[in-house]
């Protein structure tokens, strides 16, 4: 069996450094110019990688940014970081931990009394492949924080997004979504051996099936949601995938991957993209990989697994199962 392990590691690196390197070539920087003075953007997980440059971006293009992370002490850092280094002082550190139902009803509370408008929401924060946690409601972990936190964040800011319309909202995805499943027996893992790295593919297929049914929701609105893939970027968010465990792939793989991922820099540009190009102020409904739209999975594309994905997660999070999209939510 030995003698096949060197064989199968060589191709499948091949396969990936491919897959980074047509990453990598694509994409470049937002080619949008566009300023949002006036506007106001909330921006999840936005103290480190992805969403703290997305932030970043935003912040010099004019917006108020409201920077909504766990750590509220990283998130306050980031944010004086930012303010600094655009020279704009309407960026402002809030805590929200999307792994708490509570903690995302008091952050909601807080926007709706302190923000007259939420013109842009973008759902950045993340977890990949952890162990087999739980949330504070018990749910598994990367579908609560990846998909769950962010429907219920996003249903109950959706009549603020509403009442500031034209406005958008940009869920963050995976090109992972292409093998996710959905499990509508076990969405939780409560039943079956956890195994973390389907548990995070079905996640980012939630992302994508919520975008689409949440889509048709706010037809007529003036509000618009899409999704994307960033890229493969060097982030923390790949902390528990044990990439570096092994000599082989911390001395050939590692300097091999950072040299091909994009930085967190790079890897805001889909997400800016879509919250500030003009030409896209209509689009909604749709999956972009990178700076293109494209068809999702065949999967992902599933209407009635849609809507059975928004009735099985309104239920979850305590809203009523028949809600329609910004309507009051009932506690549970």
């Amino acid at each position: 069996m030995s003698k096949y392990i060197l064989p199968v590691s060589v191709i499948g690196t091949v396969i990936g450094v491919s897959v980074l390197l047509r990453d990598h070539v694509t994409g470049g920087a937002c080619p949008s110019k566009a300023k949002i003075k006036g506007k106001t953007v909330v921006i999840t997980g936005a103290n480190t990688g992805i969403g703290k440059e997305t932030a970043r971006d935003l912040a010099k293009r004019g917006g108020r940014i409201i920077m909504g992370c766990r750590d509220e002490e990283k998130c306050e850092a980031a944010a004086r970081e930012i303010r600094s280094d655009t020279c704009n002082h309407h960026v402002y550190a809030r805590r929200l931990d999307l792994a708490s139902v509570a903690s995302i009803r008091e952050f909601v509370s807080r926007v709706n009394q302190e923000e007259e408008r939420v013109d842009i929401l973008i759902n950045n924060a993340g977890v990949m492949r952890c162990p087999a946690w739980r949330t504070e409601n018990g749910f598994e972990m990367q579908f609560g924080v990846n998909h769950l936190g962010h429907f219920l964040l996003t249903n109950l800011l959706l009549d603020k997004l509403k009442s500031s319309a034209p406005s958008r909202i940009i869920n963050l995805s995976s090109l992972a979504h292409v093998v996710g499943e959905m499990d509508f027996d076990d969405l939780n893992w409560e039943k079956k051996k956890y195994d973390t790295k389907k548990a995070y593919c079905q996640s980012k297929l939630a992302n994508v099936l919520f975008t689409r049914e949440l889509a048709g929701r706010l037809q007529g609105t003036g509000v618009t949601v899409n999704a994307l893939h960033p890229g493969v970027v060097a982030t923390d968010l790949g902390r528990h995938t044990g990439m570096h465990q092994s000599q082989f792939s911390s001395t050939i793989l590692g300097p091999m991957f950072y040299l091909l991922v994009k930085t967190p820099t790079q890897g805001a540009q889909p997400s800016v993209f879509l919250a500030v190009a003009e030409e896209l102020e209509v689009v909604t409904g749709k999956y972009f990989d990178v700076l293109k739209e494209k068809d999702p999975a065949p999967q992902a594309q599933d209407q009635e697994a849609a809507r059975r994905l928004w009735e099985a997660s309104a239920r979850l999070v305590g809203l009523s199962p028949d809600t329609t999209a910004g309507s009051v939510p009932a506690q549970k």
